[in-house]
Order: C-alpha cells, then structure tokens, then sequence
C-alpha cells in the first residue's frame, strides 16, 4: 500500500470512532470542567502528549488547568476535577493519581478503551473511547494501526472537540483565545 492510501484508512478509522463516543458523556465531562476551581489532566506516553495539548488549549480559553507531574501544578481539591486519559485503564502511575485522588474528594473522569478496568472503576465517571490495546490479542477494535495509535488519535480529535464546544459555550472564538497564547517563543 501506498502512504496516501494508509492515510486514507486511518482516517476512515477515526470517522468510525465518533460512532463509540457518547454525547451525553462528552457534555458531561465539558460541564464538569466547566464547574470546577481547577482541572488537572494526566495520561501516560502518547497519551499523556494528547493530554498536555488538551491542558494547553484550556489555558488559552482562560480555564485554570494543569498536567499531573509539572512542577508549576497546584495541589488537589474538593471542587477540583481529574480527567485520567489512559487506553488500558491499568497504568499503575495513574491508578496511583485516581486512588489519591479519589481519597482526597474532587471528581474524577476517565477517558478510556475499558471503562471497567481499574481507572474505569476508580473514576465517578468514564468516557468510552475507541481503539485496540497495545496487546491486540483481544481486539477491542479493528484497526490497521499499531499499539494504541487510534485511541491516542480519537483522544486527540475527541479533546479538541471538547474545545470547540467550549468556545461555543463560552462565545470565545480564536481570536480571543490568541490573547493567551505564549509570547515570548
């Protein structure tokens, strides 16, 4: 196969997905975010670079929002929330941040392949996602992809969309977010 015909299936994949992706959910998780003091966002490899690009665009729209594990992140709290973003929903780090969490009060979401794995079960609320685990012997998800590419990939489409429909909530549009956006690059 040609590259261009690689590109072609990948993006069939994705189209697919927005059929695995609840609305309610998703307006759920945008409320929430919405509603709380502060939202802190980790994820693990691939999907921890999805998350941080969903923290940066928070900040841009003016939302008080932090990666677990940066130096300049805050502590924890009641009226906080935690959104976990994590394929396998086993990451030991990060069922080690939902369990503290979780101790501490706050609310907790999931973005997840399994919403029954142990994040799943720790989380007040998940987010179903698409896509294959890294260990494709289960297949979840049929996809062309290797390891969790396609979860990592709707993640990052699926956090962008969450954006959008804040800047719908919010009537901001990207104009106004630039006033947020570094300068000193």
């Amino acid at each position: 196969m040609k590259t261009t015909q690689y590109l072609a299936e990948i993006l069939k994949e994705l189209n697919r997905s927005i059929d695995f992706i609840s609305d309610d959910d998703a307006e759920k998780l945008v409320n929430d975010i919405l509603e709380s003091n502060k939202v802190f966002v980790a994820g693990a490899g691939r999907s921890g670079f999805m998350a941080k690009s969903f923290v940066m665009r928070m900040m841009h729209m003016g939302i008080d929002a932090y990666i677990i594990g940066e130096t300049v992140t805050p502590n924890f709290e009641k009226g906080d929330i935690l959104i976990l973003a994590t394929g396998s929903g086993e990451t030991k780090s990060l069922v080690a941040i939902a369990e503290k969490a979780k101790a501490i009060g706050g609310t907790i979401a999931a973005v997840t392949i399994f919403p029954s794995s142990t994040i799943g079960q720790l989380a007040d609320y998940t987010i179903a996602m698409p896509g294959s685990p890294k260990d494709q012997s289960d297949g979840v998800y049929s996809t062309i992809q290797p390891m969790g590419s396609l979860f990592e990939q709707t993640l990052l489409l699926f956090f962008d969309s969450l954006i959008l429909r804040f800047m719908e909530k919010n009537g901001l549009d990207t104009n106004k977010m630039y006033g947020k956006h570094a300068n000193l690059e």
